[in-house]
């Protein structure tokens, strides 16, 4: 019988059928904290990728989707920054992230002119994962914002005002590979600056009948940025959430939206899982809550396929 030495020592899952409870616990630990040393790296990209991750419509799993492909691309031994702009601040909940009134957090950012590197702290969980936590003082950001100028280029200066952002030659390596932020679902000021500070935008949709309702909506929105804020901003990635592989309907929205999106659509599908919604509760990703559940795996799919893939389309 193997010693708890010995389990945490292994490189490999010593009780692979998961007979028992117990033993499936000790695999989701092990997993979790070899995390990228289980992983060969990905190649690193050639400068900072800024990806938006924005729906007006909620419950698409954004947030879930943000958190778990960030978690996942760390894990695969990238520098990954997230950049929580929804006053709720669910994505600092799920990276275990300190966010109560006061701290240091977005609505410094883009209300107080502060640094980005003043407002930036670690995810305790996973190794090249950094946070920028939102607090409830972002409710009233919009409009305290109202009356500053250059109002929807706050975060844009930000970021390209920090050393870590950019190519090896401009911030070294120790530069932020990915940044993703994470909107609220709505089309106001803050998800407005998120498109003027990003160049690409990852769009979570879900596998379900009103997946494409008010996308036109936001599709309209990121013309309209393009046409007089941000012309370089490309909408690189569709993700497909919550699909149920046994309905008709979520096979039948997937392709509809494949055929709508062709390749900006990962290959790769999010099933609806419980373990995924289980894990903000306890303050982590699925990536380290349950890193053996299909929904992890999922991610770390999708993940793996962002970063190899690059900005496809327009």
């Amino acid at each position: 019988m193997p010693t708890a030495g010995d389990i945490a020592q292994s490189t490999v899952p010593p009780y692979a059928d998961e007979s028992t409870p117990l033993a499936r616990a000790a695999e989701q630990l092990l997993m979790a904290r070899q995390g990228a040393r289980n992983r060969p790296p990905l190649p690193r990209p050639e400068s900072t990728r800024i990806l938006v991750v924005a729906n007006q419509k909620g419950g698409v799993g954004k947030t879930t989707s943000t958190v778990n492909v960030a978690a996942a691309l760390a894990q695969f031994g990238q520098r990954v920054l997230v950049i929580d702009l929804d006053p709720q601040g669910n994505a600092s909940t799920a990276l275990s992230v300190d966010h109560h009134q006061g701290t240091p957090s977005s609505y410094d950012l883009l209300v107080e002119g502060s640094p980005l590197a003043d407002v930036v702290t670690t995810c305790p969980d996973i190794d090249g994962l950094f946070v920028v936590p939102a607090t409830i003082d972002l409710a009233g950001a919009e409009i305290e914002l109202v009356s500053v100028v250059a109002r929807e280029q706050r975060l844009h200066k930000a970021l390209r005002a920090d050393g870590r952002v950019g190519t090896d030659a401009t911030a070294g390596e120790d530069r932020f590979d990915y940044v993703f932020i994470d909107c609220p679902p709505s089309l106001g000021l803050l998800t407005i600056n998120a498109l003027v500070a990003g160049e690409e935008m990852m769009i979570p949709i879900q596998a379900e009948y009103y997946a494409l309702e008010g996308l036109g909506q936001l599709l309209n929105t990121v013309d309209m940025v393009r046409a007089h804020l941000n012309p370089a901003l490309a909408i690189s990635t569709i993700l497909i959430t919550m699909y149920d592989a046994r309905t008709r309907l979520a096979s039948g929205v997937a392709e509809e939206v494949r055929g709508h999106f062709g390749d900006q659509v990962l290959a790769t599908n999010i099933p609806r899982s419980v373990r995924v919604s289980e894990a903000p509760s306890y303050g982590q990703t699925v990536m380290t809550y349950d890193p053996t559940s299909p929904g992890a795996l999922s991610y770390l799919e999708a993940a793996r396929e962002i970063g190899t893939k690059g900005v496809s389309a327009r």
